[in-house]
């Protein structure tokens, strides 16, 4: 059985991160939507993604090894996207009653907070987070967004899976 080459593979995730991350500035600067800070964090995980991909794109590794590193890379960075985008769908399905106060911007905590505290209340999420904004065919954008981290998956999962087993 002949493996694939790593860079269509690795191409064709860079691609669908290009055209998520023009979805998002779509919406942002067509549609005046504002991202919160869970949809900022997660059009960072997104680009995290679509940097190992292009990366490993360009360097083409026909090594076990170099072929694991972008794998389990690419596979951390589109898994924390999609456990973000995860915890955004499950902070907008909680009753009104149970959802957090809103908190100060993002900005403003990353000017004062360390990076630490600022991941900690941003993941802990906000009013403004659980609000929403925008569905299409019946899904919330952090949904479509969890489902597109999971179809993104696909491409590091598939470099894994032309890893040698020796």
């Amino acid at each position: 059985m002949t493996s694939l080459a790593v860079r269509p593979i690795a191409l064709a995730g860079f691609v669908f991160c290009v055209l998520m991350m023009a979805v998002a500035l779509g919406l942002e600067h067509i549609m005046g939507l504002e991202p919160c800070p869970l949809c900022i964090f997660q059009r960072v995980a997104v680009i995290a993604t679509g940097l190992v991909l292009a990366i490993a794109a360009l360097h083409n590794p026909n090594g076990a090894l170099g072929k694991a590193i972008y794998g389990v890379l690419g596979l951390a960075t589109a898994g924390t996207g999609a456990f973000i985008a995860g915890r955004h769908v499950w902070l907008q399905g909680l009753p009104a009653d149970e959802v957090p106060t809103c908190g100060p911007g993002l900005e403003y905590m990353m000017d004062i907070l360390p990076m630490q505290e600022v991941v900690a209340m941003v993941l802990t999420g906000s009013g403004e987070c659980a609000e929403i904004d925008f569905m299409f065919l019946g899904l919330s954008l952090p949904a479509w967004t969890l489902i597109g981290f999971l179809l993104l998956a696909i491409a590091p999962l598939r470099i894994l899976w032309g890893v040698k087993k020796y």
